[in-house]
């Protein structure tokens, strides 16, 4: 990702297993990726004409901390969240059966399913804590279902 700010490239990103392509009638692509595993960026080998260089693989903390009680409440915003918006929507939006149940796991999962943030997408990949990175998701969804449920109670009232 490219800093919007600098134009330069983050120190962190993830390798990507490409799924899925479709090249478009002027020559770009559409490209499906599945995430695999971070890295951070040491420094640069070569610039042009691609940049290579120097990388050490990212590894969250190890904790002791028991994440099961974070996990299951991103879990619960997460289906409100979908619950919500199919409602305001009017729309059938089926929860997907692959959502993850392991605290780490699902923190990924979550943070690679956001659309529209980049930003905060980054932030998340570049926690090393599944904790932090859960609490930012609970933080995330919470004020999604609030939004989502404001207006869904709005929707309902001028229906």
């Amino acid at each position: 990702m490219l800093d919007p700010s600098t134009g330069k490239p983050a120190q962190v990103g993830c390798c990507a297993k490409i799924l899925h392509y479709q090249r478009l009638p002027d020559d770009r692509m559409k490209i499906l990726t599945l995430g695999q595993q971070r890295f951070r960026v040491i420094r640069y080998v070569r610039e042009k004409p691609y940049r290579v260089g120097l990388v050490e693989w990212v590894e969250d903390k190890p904790t002791d901390q028991d994440l099961t009680p974070l996990a299951t409440d991103v879990d619960r915003l997460l289906r409100d969240v979908v619950r919500l918006s199919a409602k305001l929507t009017s729309q059938d939006i089926d929860i997907p059966d692959n959502i993850p149940n392991l605290p780490t796991e699902l923190s990924y999962w979550v943070a690679s399913n956001l659309y529209g943030v980049a930003l905060e997408q980054q932030s998340l990949l570049e926690m090393e804590d599944t904790g932090e990175r859960l609490e930012r998701e609970v933080e995330i969804l919470t004020s999604t279902r609030n939004h989502l449920a404001a207006r869904t109670a709005l929707k309902d009232v001028l229906e």
